[in-house]
């Protein structure tokens, strides 16, 4: 049972990304007239609704969304069990367990948009086919990084308007730190046992 410890940080990571999506859903307005101002310009919360991947990635037409659904689904799964399997081992470094764990957590958050939001919060895109598996991932951490006209000397998009502004969540925050953390300590987390 050492394994619970990891799927309780899941837990909680699902908990309080759903907590704040759900207050940001009920209590402010979408977009600019409801933006909220935390760190000068730079770090404020913005209410929008992602209908596709990370960054507003969409995945073509129709039963694009259907297939992103199921897609997470089947790998939230695989993560869980594969939490599971490397939690039994004795070689496994526990910051590998706490990394899958905070990924499975942001996984699970997310998923739960996707299925349940479009009948639950009434947020599935106008032409699909159902609301269930169709819902929208409610983001609302808004990095206002930097806005402006590109450099006309810049190859294609010289001269024209850009903005990087990432908007993202707490599931999202958690499987970026969860990913980050097996990037940077991979060497120690994955270190070969000399042989004698």
């Amino acid at each position: 049972m050492k394994y619970i410890k990891y799927y309780l940080l899941a837990i909680g990571v699902i908990l309080l990304d759903q907590a704040t999506k759900l207050i940001v859903h009920f209590t402010m307005q979408m977009g600019l007239d409801g933006q909220i101002k935390l760190v000068g310009n730079w770090l404020k919360l913005h209410y929008i609704t992602n209908p596709g991947m990370a960054f507003g990635i969409e995945v073509g037409t129709g039963g694009g969304k259907l297939f992103l659904t199921i897609f997470r689904l089947v790998a939230m799964v695989l993560i869980a069990v594969y939490l599971y399997r490397l939690a039994k081992k004795e070689s496994t470094h526990p910051g590998v367990l706490w990394s899958m764990a905070a990924i499975l957590g942001g996984a699970v958050g997310n998923l739960i948009d996707s299925v349940f939001y479009g009948v639950f919060l009434g947020n599935a895109p106008v032409n699909a086919k159902t609301p269930w598996f169709h819902g929208q991932v409610v983001d609302m951490i808004y990095i206002d990084i930097w806005e402006g006209i590109l450099p006309r000397w810049i190859p294609l998009v010289g001269g024209e308007y850009y903005s990087f502004w990432p908007i993202f969540n707490i599931a999202d925050s958690s499987i970026f730190v969860g990913v980050a953390i097996l990037l940077l300590f991979q060497r120690r987390f994955f270190k070969k046992k000399e042989t004698a």
